[in-house]
């Protein structure tokens, strides 16, 4: 029996070894490989699905986000509030002075008026330094004066001569006219003085054909001379007048009644306003004078709410950086052509202008503002039919 029992035992142990075999065997491993395959194509078809949505949820943001700013619908469905900055209806930028005749790279401010300070037309706002200035004006204008003083010089001489060669002009045409007469007497002096006569009076047509010749290259050669100082003395003069001119644009008055205003500009690798002992170029728009008792409020209008607008329609205008400053408005025009938006140009934006009606001491220039129109919707949508 035991012999029996040992013998299937070892029957049964070596049936099961090819199965444990088998499950071991290598060339069985592929097939438990491919759902795994299929999982990690899921997930990156998953994954793509879903940064699809991303993109195209965050491009709709963007859309709604841009066409925020311009306009708004307040509770009330026919208030529509718009977005914008206060401008002076009059206004007068202020540039950096450029020098006539000279190359200059910079420009520094000896005095400037604050900003805010109020202005009368003509007062002084800004002095740039003008030693240089003044200092080539100075000399140009002793250059001037030297070469001036030349010219009457050289006029006077020539003058002087001009006489002096006149006279011996006039003495040539006498003694050929004497010698003249001396050849008429002729018969009644010896061989020998009828020929000195004749040799005089030869030598006095030589003397006048040469005093006439000369005379006239003298007045050529002084005329040239004279021209020539003339020219330098007017050159000279252009360039004194080029330095006195710039000398007084180193100075710029209030061109009208306002507020001055600095603007921000590039400087010293920054951006800010100009002050005193600081350097500009030439062309630089750096400061304005506005008449605050004009102001308007620039707006920009989506698409969609250009209808509800018509040219009269009164609004209220408020300042965000003054609350409980509230002052009338009125649509006084809007621009032709539409911009598209950044992210979509299918979303335009036109540009209004709203003018502010009344004044305040508190009103400036590039204060951002809100708009509030009351939009005739029964009509936005009459115009909206075919």
């Amino acid at each position: 029996m035991q012999s029996f029992g040992q013998t299937l035992s070892a029957g049964t142990r070596g049936k099961a070894s090819p199965d444990v075999a088998s499950e071991r065997s290598p060339t069985n491993r592929p097939r438990l490989r491919f759902p795994f395959k299929v999982l990690g194509l899921g997930v990156a078809f998953l994954l793509l699905v879903s940064g699809v949505l991303l993109l195209v949820r965050h491009k709709s943001a963007a859309v709604v986000e841009e066409k925020a700013p311009s306009s708004q619908r307040l509770a009330s469905a026919n208030v529509l509030r718009l977005k914008g900055t206060t401008q002076a209806i009059r206004s007068r930028a202020i540039l950096a002075p450029m020098l006539s005749g000279q190359q200059v790279g910079t420009l520094t401010i000896t005095r400037l008026l604050a900003a805010g300070s109020r202005v009368r037309r003509g007062d002084l706002l800004v002095e740039f330094d003008r030693q240089a200035q003044v200092r080539n004006f100075l000399d140009k204008q002793e250059e001037y004066n030297k070469l001036a003083s030349q010219v009457s010089q050289q006029q006077a001489q020539e003058g002087a001569n001009r006489a002096k060669d006149e006279t011996e002009l006039h003495q040539a045409e006498s003694n050929l006219k004497s010698a003249e007469l001396d050849i008429k007497k002729v018969e009644l002096r010896t061989p020998i003085d009828a020929e000195k006569d004749q040799q005089k009076l030869v030598q006095a047509k030589a003397t006048l054909a040469q005093l006439k010749e000369t005379f006239d290259l003298k007045r050529s050669a002084a005329r040239a001379a004279i021209r020539i100082l003339e020219i330098q003395r007017d050159r000279t003069r252009g360039v004194m007048q080029n330095a006195q001119t710039n000398a007084e644009l180193m100075q710029i008055h209030a061109p009208l009644d306002g507020v001055v205003v600095l603007n921000t500009i590039w400087k010293n690798g920054r951006m800010g306003e100009v002050q005193e002992g600081e350097q500009v170029q030439p062309g630089v728009p750096f400061m304005q004078v506005v008449d605050p008792s004009g102001m308007q409020v620039q707006v920009l209008v989506n698409q969609e709410d250009v209808l509800g607008l018509q040219v009269g329609q009164s609004a209220k205008v408020r300042i965000d950086a003054y609350p409980d400053l509230v002052l009338g408005g009125r649509f006084e025009q809007i621009a032709p052509v539409g911009r598209g938006g950044d992210f979509s140009a299918r979303v335009r934006t036109f540009s209004a202008i709203f003018s502010i009606q009344g004044s305040d001491a508190r009103l400036m220039p590039d204060l951002s503002a809100a708009v509030d129109v009351v939009t005739d919707l029964s009509v936005k949508a009459a115009s909206a039919q075919p």
